[in-house]
């Protein structure tokens, strides 16, 4: 029960942290039950399970507060669908003993993208015009292939990829990819079930994710507005790099100093990550307010003073 408790805490802080970036419910659940001990396709199979429900309320939070593309979400999640079906009947194929490294190197690859995506400025173009399906359809293809066999990369994939773009604001970016999850979540479940059948799925671990997440969704959608992306992104992406480089030298037989040596660098890039995020974080405030109280201080334009009647041709507004 305690164990438990603890899963659906995690479930809680994840559902804040993705519904807050578009990003990370999977990844932060899933590094979770790696590290207590349960094999990589059922850890994947019930985060994805747990999905389908808070991804639903996501979704619909996010819509409540307008923070929903449709066009976005039609486009990116059939794609998805496709490549986490495939992900799944793919993870699912593996023994236990190959599949840990395989899905703790892509978590890790995913949280170093987060840590050197965050550390980074968000920028927007809006001028860069409407995002296509020839960029969306592949996007959700590998999307939903990683965001399965890794336990978790919707989110770490398909949102940075929809920011660099700027085509797109922050706040529908994360609405809609959280939105097209839903989709996404079900189809990796079902490539699951066909794979493992149903003692692939660990209900108490599913039932104590759900719980955390759908308490955490509306609050999430809400957040998104406020929450700084950069700190939140900079500490989950660390958190995630060192907890499966764990795993990742357990698999490769590395021992002695080396391991401490490699936690040490570990904890110094994720250092300078943050100290970066938080740089970014400020000046970006800075600039913004600068251009506001250059538009507060910048006078009105007076209108001419009009001429007396009768003196040259008249003038009309």
């Amino acid at each position: 029960m305690r164990k438990l408790l603890v899963i659906a805490l995690v479930g809680l802080a994840a559902q804040l942290v993705d519904g807050s970036l578009g990003m990370a419910y999977g990844l932060t659940s899933s590094t979770l039950l790696l590290l207590v001990g349960v094999a990589p396709a059922a850890a994947s199979a019930s985060v994805h399970l747990a999905e389908i429900g808070t991804t639903l309320a996501a979704g619909t939070a996010h819509w409540r507060f307008g923070n929903v593309d449709w066009r976005v979400v039609r486009r990116i999640a059939v794609p998805g669908a496709l490549g986490a079906f495939a992900g799944a009947t793919f993870l699912s194929a593996l023994s236990t003993e190959s599949a840990a490294p395989w899905m703790a190197a892509i978590l890790f690859t995913l949280g170093a993208y987060l840590l050197i995506r965050f550390s980074r400025p968000l920028r927007r173009n809006p001028a860069a015009g409407r995002l296509r399906g020839r960029f969306l359809g592949p996007l959700g293809l590998v999307a939903g292939f990683v965001d399965a066999t890794g336990g978790g990369g919707w989110g770490p994939v398909a949102t940075p990829a929809l920011l660099v773009s700027g085509r797109l604001e922050p706040r529908k970016v994360i609405g809609s990819v959280d939105t097209s999850e839903f989709v996404v979540a079900a189809a990796a479940s079902l490539g699951f079930l066909i794979g493992l059948g149903t003692e692939g799925f660990l209900l108490p671990i599913v039932l104590a994710l759900l719980a955390g997440g759908l308490i955490a969704a509306p609050v999430a959608a809400w957040l998104v507005r406020i929450v700084p992306a950069q700190l939140l992104g900079a500490a989950v992406g660390g958190v995630i790099v060192l907890t499966n480089a764990r795993v990742l030298m357990r698999a490769g037989d590395v021992d002695g100093s080396l391991p401490v040596i490699v936690y040490l660098l570990l904890a110094a890039g994720w250092i300078t990550a943050l100290t970066l995020a938080v740089r970014v974080l400020r000046r970006t405030r800075r600039e913004r307010s600068l251009a506001a109280a250059l538009t507060t201080d910048t006078p009105a334009q007076t209108p001419a003073p009009a001429e007396p009647v009768g003196a040259g041709h008249d003038r009309r507004p």
